[in-house]
């Protein structure tokens, strides 16, 4: 039996531990300075209920350092939030005017990424403490320098106890990525021209390890300023880049690529390093042109270096712009040539997007002037990129919105109620309300349930330990930072009943310190806690009670209809030929990224969310829709937007005919996977087979006459019709390594080559907690769909 007292306890254990001593240092060391040292009741209350408030309810992410950072940044925030609800207490009409205000902004915050949605939560108590009894506004000054004193020792706590290893930046992923894509491209310059399987494998590998789900939240480029945007769009254009690489066919028979088969130049260049590669894609080949491959791993080898704060060689972007030129320019060849040709291509597209978002990442708008559409943030100012970000939110389609409505209206009935009633201690109601509300009726009734049943054995125990100990307040100083340090170990762990049984408890034995108090101390926070559940459960059910369910399938609908109108436009644009111009973007477009924002968003909620209701088989792959509508995106912008102007010519009948009838059949299943997964229609729920042909079947007679615009488009529909086989069910269509998953990393669903797959299959969502520690009252997920409104 002694092995099992001395067993190493768990990775969650060990976290919540170091967690919780922070906390309780920083706590209990302001309370008792400031109570005992000082004198400063009031001052007291706000170092621990600060501390607690950032540290204990809400969970900011990543080291310690970066913590710290973080409660530097909101310092001030937290003295605005302290004044405003000090003069706005006074009468109970403002009191509820500004909870319903701050709450909403507050909760609203949660668009920003990560570091705002962690902190949103402690941000919202801090504006509740000052909101109730007693209404002294000649105490703010007690109250600044007691909040300020209790960050200041958690800011300490955060950078000197239990640091945590610093993880490894995004662009260095990003960076060990791109060298992977430039390995790949080397390797496939020679026979037999296709990634061995250990190849495949470590390029699965770099790719996940973009995922958001993989990536500490500190790290996810989720902000909305221009280097996080750029470097996140560089994390998605090297998995892109990675997927084609994989899935690039082999040269026709007997036509080795250029620079290949052996040639003394390729063979030179495969063994020559950064520069020497950097050198070798200009080489003249045997049939007159540069090598695409090549000039794929100089760019990749110089946005590698481009991430590492290193000085690359800048000319290899500018020698692949020219290749991507001359194979654009290319003659008509055979069916397989131009197979090939499309396919190289799109491998340029990615690695010059690959190249143009890091150089905006690491140099932001000092960067050299991107092409418009694609890198549309890139010259833009800070404030109107978070306009953006958070106009593309207002609306009751977006999730985020939704949340914010939810938890700001029911604050502000909690705070009316406890104003109207003057219920005692009419903080804990408040607090209950945000911390028990969760974005489902389902989950909060669940959630409530274990929680008061928690509260309920804490003020048994809090009413015993009241009527036992009586005044002795010695005996309370001595038992709150062991308490304390239990309450934040277990409760993270143990899920939401012993956070809430702990917790009441504690604030028992502070407010026995702070006053007189006795055994009906525990009757009030039962009381509060209840009140404050059964406001948060009204609200859930009146304000969207099945939380993203239905939102995610309506989206998702509204999503793919959009796609398939500009699946048949762009086809029959194509069809028709005529005269292009490089306009921001293709038609649809704005309408088609801003669905995918809402969707991708809406998921991302949605796999946070307990899954108690049963989906017909079309809308459980939503990963799949998400794909679809990023490959519609990318597709419709590279036919239909060239880099200069230029009169393309009609495809010939035959062509024509075969293109339209491709897309018209992608588009009638998008139109049929809709009206299935729309939950406002009146289509029928009983799963039928949809006439959705294999990509092989679609495409496989070439028509005479066809050009290379012909078998680009063909490319972009099989691609399409893939997505959509697997969004009918078909679990073995033929996907690429890294487009089986969809990352909703960030908002630049900008029509580019780095946004063909999301990220949105894993999440971090912690429900155990006793608190909504995230931001979003629901523990949230790992994804970021932060999208923006164009």
């Amino acid at each position: 039996m002694g092995g099992a007292f001395l067993r190493r306890p768990s990775p969650a254990y060990r976290a919540a531990g170091r967690r919780a001593l922070r906390v309780t240092i920083a706590a209990a060391a302001g309370f008792y300075v400031l109570l005992y040292g000082f004198d400063s009741a009031v001052g007291a209350t706000y170092a621990l209920f600060g501390a607690i408030a950032m540290a204990g309810l809400s969970h900011l992410p990543g080291s310690g350092r970066q913590r710290a950072r973080l409660l530097l940044d909101v310092v001030p925030v937290c003295w605005v939030l302290i004044t405003l609800g000090t003069y706005l207490s006074v009468r109970t009409w403002s009191a509820v005017v500004g909870m319903l205000v701050v709450g909403f902004a507050l909760a609203f915050m949660a668009v920003g990424g990560p570091r705002f949605a962690g902190a949103a939560t402690g941000l919202q108590l801090m504006y509740i403490l000052p909101s109730f009894p007693p209404y002294d506004p000649g105490s703010l000054g007690e109250r600044l320098a007691g909040a300020t004193f209790g960050l200041v020792l958690l800011i300490i706590g955060e950078v000197t106890l239990f640091p945590e290893p610093a993880a490894l930046p995004y662009s260095e992923r990003a960076a060990r990525a791109a060298d992977g894509a430039a390995r790949c491209a080397d390797r496939l310059r020679s026979a037999p021209y296709a990634l061995s399987e250990a190849m495949r494998r470590t390029a699965r590998v770099l790719s996940t390890e973009l995922r958001s789900s993989r990536v500490p939240e500190a790290e996810r480029p989720a902000g909305a300023g221009v280097r996080p945007r750029a470097l996140a769009h560089t994390g998605l254009a090297t998995r892109t880049l990675l997927g084609r690489l994989a899935a690039l066919p082999p040269p026709p028979t007997g036509a080795g690529p250029p620079g290949e088969a052996g040639t003394g130049a390729g063979a030179a260049a495969g063994d020559m390093g950064r520069d020497g590669r950097a050198r070798a894609s200009e080489v003249p080949e045997a049939g007159g042109g540069p090598d695409p491959l090549r000039a794929v791993a100089d760019v990749a080898t110089e946005t590698a270096a481009r991430l590492r704060d290193a000085t690359p060689d800048v000319r290899a972007h500018a020698r692949l712009l020219r290749v991507r030129e001359a194979l654009a320019a290319a003659e008509d060849a055979s069916p397989a040539a131009q197979r090939r040709n499309a396919a190289l291509l799109e491998v340029a597209d990615a690695a010059l997007a690959m190249s143009t978002a890091a150089d905006i990442a690491v140099r932001g708008r000092a960067a050299a002037p991107p092409a418009p559409g694609r890198f549309w943030y890139a010259r833009m100012r800070a404030p109107g990129l978070w306009w953006r970000r958070l106009s593309g939110h207002v609306g009751g389609r977006s999730v985020f919105f939704q949340n914010a409505v939810r938890i700001s209206l029911a604050l502000a009935a909690a705070r009316l109620i406890a104003g109207i009633d003057t219920l005692p201690h009419g903080f804990w109601v408040l607090l209950a309300t945000l911390t028990l509300t969760r974005t489902t009726v389902r989950e909060t009734r669940r959630t409530e349930r274990i929680a008061l049943t928690g509260t309920l054995v804490g003020a048994l125990v809090a009413a015993a330990v009241l009527a036992l100990v009586g005044t002795d307040i010695e005996v309370y100083a001595v038992a709150l930072p062991p308490l304390m340090l239990v309450t934040f170990t277990l409760g993270p762990v143990k899920g939401v009943g012993w956070a809430q049984a702990l917790f009441t408890v504690v604030v028992a034995l502070v407010f026995a310190q702070l006053a007189p108090a006795t055994w009906q101390l525990a009757e009030f926070r039962l009381l509060d806690v209840l009140t404050g559940s059964a406001i948060g459960a009204v609200f859930g059910l009146m304000a969207w009670p099945r939380g993203a369910h239905d939102e995610l399938r309506r989206s998702v609908a509204v999503l793919l209809r959009i796609a398939a109108e500009i699946v048949v436009a762009t086809t029959a644009q194509i069809a028709a030929g005529g005269r292009r111009v490089p306009v921001v973007t293709a038609p649809g477009h704005r309408s088609l990224q801003h669905a995918l924002v809402m969707a991708e968003s809406a998921y991302a909620q949605y796999q946070s969310e307990p899954k108690g209701q049963v989906l017909p088989p079309v809308g459980q792959d939503w990963q799949a829709a998400l794909i679809a509508g990023h490959h519609t995106l990318w597709g419709a912008d590279r036919l239909l937007v060239p880099p200069e102007p230029v009169v393309v010519p009609p495809l010939g009948r035959e062509p024509a005919e075969s293109l339209i009838r491709a897309g018209d059949r992608v588009a009638a299943g998008m139109l049929l996977t809709s009206a299935r997964m729309d939950p406002s229609g009146d289509t029928g729920e009983t799963p039928v087979p949809l006439p959705i042909p294999t990509a092989s079947a679609t495409f496989a007679d070439d028509p005479p006459g066809a050009t290379r615009a012909y078998y680009a488009t063909v490319s972009w529909l099989a691609s399409l019709t893939t997505d959509l086989v697997r969004l009918a069910g078909d679990t073995d269509a033929d996907t690429s390594p890294d487009t089986d998953h969809t990352d909703a990393d960030a908002d630049h669903t900008d029509g580019g080559p780095d946004t063909d797959h999301t990220d949105t299959d894993h999440t971090d969502a912690d429900h155990t907690d006793g608190g909504a520690d995230t931001g979003d009252t629901d523990g949230g997920a790992d994804t970021h769909a932060y999208g923006d409104k164009h």
